[in-house]
């Protein structure tokens, strides 16, 4: 195993940057959320029923937007939301089934309910699972060692802390889709998009948030509520109104408007696709190294496109935490049939890091102990 260490070149460094994350009620991050949300659902029953988390990844996941007919004080959904999930799993075990498709169909429909406030599993949504046994070889490389062999060769990404940029996005999404928000502002719904764009030493951000038709009586209502939002961002994120651009897309004249029944696209013909929105650290950052490996629905024990990505990030942040240096970013890269700890390669990016190399090195090896149990945090 090779530790590289070198200089990071940071966003923040350079004259512009630019930072997405799509907020609770996307449909891409629905997906993400759907998907994650059965995997852990598995974890759970495997170590109930048998002391350990079995083979699995329920990752590919296909959100088909449904046909809606929104209207000032109230629409109705024409069609339901299609939600498709494949993957495999371990189906039999010790003689006994598992009963994949009611823990499916369970933990979707629970995390809907949980956090779509307007759509309703029953009447909104449509639930197809296609989860199969997984092949031989990968199964049987699963339980093949006490130490958990990687399923995969893949990269893993993670850097800490964020920059200003990044933490405008991540936390306007937040505040919006936040509870106590949108119940002082009802007409808020979960599908929001930041994009955050920093410019001349200045910052703009422009916002995609639905807003729900049982809330807004009017077209007039519609652009108070629309005045109203922007001014609440304005004073919580210290921005000129000038620098907030909502729902950028209505045409006010001719009443095309951001306007749904159930507060998300996706009951309209906006899709959704796992892989497609942010990454791990809940964000989309062009001007930072990423990976394309989806974390949602991969089983957290052997795959290292969901433990990999999850180290990277606590490694950053522990090597920031412990002084070696004011900003890191950290590539892994396994090799599959490998054990998971002892990845080809990690390369540590510091920033204003005057610590010791060698230091450094035993600091990451250290850190790489953990990587063995590493599920037990995400399952948790």
């Amino acid at each position: 195993m090779q530790i590289a260490l070198s200089k990071t070149a940071l966003p923040q460094h350079s004259p512009a940057e630019i930072v997405e994350r799509k907020g609770l009620g996307h449909p891409d991050t629905i997906c993400d959320a759907l998907a994650e949300e059965v995997s852990l659902a598995l974890c759970r029953y495997y170590l109930r029923a048998f002391g350990t988390i079995l083979h699995h990844n329920v990752d590919k996941a296909l959100l088909i937007g449904g046909a809606s007919k929104a209207a000032f004080g109230g629409g109705r959904v024409l069609q339901p939301i299609e939600f498709i999930l494949a993957g495999r799993a371990v189906l039999q075990f010790q003689g006994r089934n598992i009963p994949i498709e009611e823990l499916a169909q369970e933990s979707i429909e629970n995390w809907i309910r949980q956090h779509l406030r307007h759509v309703k599993p029953a009447e909104h949504l449509s639930i197809q699972t296609k989860i199969r046994p997984g092949s031989t070889e990968l199964t049987e490389l699963f339980g093949r060692s006490a130490t958990p062999l990687c399923n995969d060769t893949s990269i893993g990404v993670g850097y800490y802390p964020y920059s200003t940029c990044e933490s405008l996005a991540l936390d306007m999404a937040d505040f919006l889709n936040d509870d106590n928000t949108r119940s002082r502002y009802p007409y808020l719904g979960e599908d929001v998009k930041v994009m955050a764009l920093r410019s001349n030493g200045e910052l703009q951000c422009t916002i995609a948030a639905a807003f729900v038709d049982a809330h807004i009586a009017s077209l007039a209502d519609y652009v108070e509520a629309k005045r109203e939002i922007t001014q609440v961002l304005s004073a919580q994120f210290d921005l000129s109104p000038s620098h907030i651009a909502l729902n950028m897309a209505d045409d006010i004249p001719r009443g095309s408007l951001y306007l749904t029944v159930t507060g998300t696209s996706a009951e309209s013909g906006d899709d959704g696709q796992v892989g497609r929105g942010n990454r791990l650290n809940g964000l989309i950052t062009p001007f930072r190294p990423m990976t394309l490996e989806a974390y949602s629905g991969k089983n957290p024990v052997s795959h290292v496109g969901k433990t990999y990505n999850f180290f990277a990030g606590q490694l950053s942040r522990a090597l920031v935490e412990d002084g070696f240096a004011t900003s890191a970013q950290v590539f892994l890269v396994s090799q599959i049939g490998k054990p998971v700890d002892q990845p080809q390669l990690v390369s540590v990016q510091l920033d204003e890091s005057d610590g010791d190399p060698e230091r450094i090195r035993d600091f990451v090896r250290e850190q790489l102990r953990g990587l063995a149990t590493i599920w037990k945090q995400i399952v948790r």
